[in-house]
């Protein structure tokens, strides 16, 4: 084992906040939204998306609701530049959008940026410049003073060209890396930023405060989110802006503590996609506000198409268990769980209001576009309320709770067998052949049935042992008079324990579906099914099929 050398890391030092408000508030209101899937999320991908894809995913983020989307870079390439002025061009920017694009503090770059803009009604520049003590130390060698006129600099440039330009131009400052940056010197450079752009109530600034590498616990980030909210001049005029990575894969809890914190706006990616391991999901987030009775002001309903364009675009897989999204994610494979699904998903049916109390499942899968199909797999780790959950959606079988125990028992010892995950068709197959495919050694052929004073008389035609026999019986009840016809000449002792019944499949074409417990002894006891458009003979089958689950002769 390699042995780490003492000092290597050290903690991150806590931020003198001794008035801290944040604990105690609530998020009540979706924060404005800017998506940067097109450009921090494109600049981390193996293979940077075509103008194809961009173009399909630009449409996707308009479809999801997003009113602030981050384009580009477009002075970093011509791909980047050409997708810009392609969507200016086709006219494919909607007039309540505002796009987003990214530059450095060099008049090149901000001239060829501009250029192109141009024909753009609404556009965020956002101008950035790396201020923290490592890149200060390591990567600039550069001074604060020296740092803060490079910002300025850029401010300075980015004006002189919004008055070429026809359309309205908002500015966005980072101070990138400020995670690592002493707070002091944040609120110095954002300040001077501000006031030199000229910020009032008609000219806000977007002040964007990333987390460019994830440091410390999400309690730091909300910390330094609301000591700078307490420092910045004009902060009614200016909206703070998250931008969190996931280095420590903290980065949903970070942005909502930098909610309760103060801060206004959040970018972030779909899926998570970004450099190392990725910016914020969105989609998680506006998900986690949706569980909370807050209106996102996104639409995820149909999540399986976002999705499937997502992955197309990036060429990522998503993740099985990834919050809201995944394959999985709406799963359950313990038999604790399936049977606490079941009776949920029952109980929230037969219930008037609207308020979800389904355990386990903190959202309604419908409200994503996914479907309850899907809600409960089995397989070895299953048990019994699984099963019948799958086979009451996948055929109307309304299995009494006693025979729970035996159906999962059943499909328990084929997934031990096979090791796998069983279909909901695989599992309804175990069924009809343990139910409807039996070997019979005693088979009903016929029956005719008569009432006097409330007996019940039974003629009944079976054959026992390739022998047709031919029996009557009476009893209180068709059931009991078929039991004791039977009897006559069938000599396996057997007892009635219980019986239930019920309808399956539409009016026009409903069959009646039987199920008939019977006892051998003090200690076994075995269910039979029977189905019929006749429920007095679908019980007389259910009889039947427990015999010869249960005997061999």
């Amino acid at each position: 084992m390699n042995q780490i050398p003492a000092g290597k890391y050290k903690a991150y030092p806590q931020i003198d906040l001794p008035n801290r408000s944040w604990p105690t508030k609530t998020i009540t209101d979706a924060p404005k939204w800017c998506s940067v899937d097109l450009r921090d999320g494109n600049q981390a991908l193996i293979n940077p998306m075509s103008m194809e894809k961009k173009l399909e995913l630009f449409a996707l983020l308009l479809k999801l609701g997003f009113k602030e989307i981050e384009v580009g870079f477009p002075s970093a390439s011509k791909v980047e530049f050409d997708f810009l002025r392609r969507l200016v061009d086709d006219n494919l920017i909607p007039d309540d959008v505002t796009v987003q694009v990214l530059v450095q503090a060099r008049e090149h770059l901000i001239a060829k940026t501009f250029e192109a803009l141009k024909g753009v009604k609404k556009a965020t520049v956002h101008l950035y410049n790396s201020t923290s003590i490592a890149q200060r130390k390591i990567v600039f060698g550069k001074t604060q003073d020296e740092i803060v006129a490079l910002a300025l600099q850029g401010v300075e440039l980015v004006k002189s060209y919004e008055k070429e330009h026809s359309g309205q131009i908002f500015l966005e400052y980072s101070p990138e890396s400020f995670t690592g940056t002493e707070l002091e010197f944040s609120a110095r450079i954002c300040n001077a930023v501000t006031k030199a752009w000229g910020i009032s109530e008609n000219r806000k600034v977007i002040i964007n405060l990333p987390s460019t590498v994830e440091m410390a616990t999400p309690n730091i980030y909300a910390d330094q989110i609301e000591w700078m909210a307490g420092h910045l001049e004009n902060r009614e005029n200016v909206i703070i802006s998250t931008h969190t990575h996931n280095d420590r894969g903290t980065s949903v809890a970070a942005t909502e503590l930098a909610l309760l914190a103060g801060a206004d706006r959040v970018e972030g990616t779909l899926l998570s996609n970004g450099e190392r391991t990725g910016n914020v999901d969105i989609i998680t987030l506006a998900l986690n506000m949706t569980t909370q009775g807050i209106d996102s002001k996104l639409d995820f309903s149909n999540i399986d198409e976002t999705l499937a364009i997502v992955e197309k675009c990036t060429e990522i897989d998503t993740h099985v268990r990834h919050p809201y999204v995944g394959e999985l994610v709406y799963t359950a494979f313990s038999g604790s769980h399936q049977d606490a699904i079941n009776k949920g998903l029952a109980y929230q049916n037969a219930k008037e209001d609207a308020f979800w109390e389904v355990p386990y499942l903190p959202i309604d899968p419908s409200d994503v576009g996914r479907s309850y199909e899907s809600v409960i797999r089995i397989n070895s780790q299953s048990g019994k309320g699984g099963v019948a959950y799958i086979l009451e959606k996948e055929a109307g079988y309304q299995l009494p709770k006693a025979m729970h125990p035996e159906i999962g028992k059943i499909v328990q010892a084929v997934t031990d067998a096979e090791g796998r995950v069983l279909s909901n068709k695989e599992i309804l197959d175990i069924f009809k052949a343990t139910y409807f495919q039996i070997k019979e050694h005693v088979s009903f052929i016929d029956y005719t049935l008569s009432s006097d004073n409330g007996v019940s008389s039974c003629k009944l035609t079976y054959i026992h042992n390739g022998k047709e026999v031919k029996a009557q019986g009476s009893g209180n009840g068709p059931i009991d008079a078929c039991k004791n016809a039977l009897a006559k000449e069938y000599k396996n002792k057997f007892t009635i324990k219980s019986y239930s019944e019920h309808s399956c499949g539409d009016k026009s074409s409903a069959k009646a579906v039987a199920y008939i417990e019977i006892q051998t002894d003090e200690t076994l006891s075995c269910f039979g099914v029977g189905a019929d458009n006749d429920i007095t003979i679908a019980s007389i089958k259910a009889m039947f099929c427990a015999l010869n689950r249960t005997f061999n002769t």
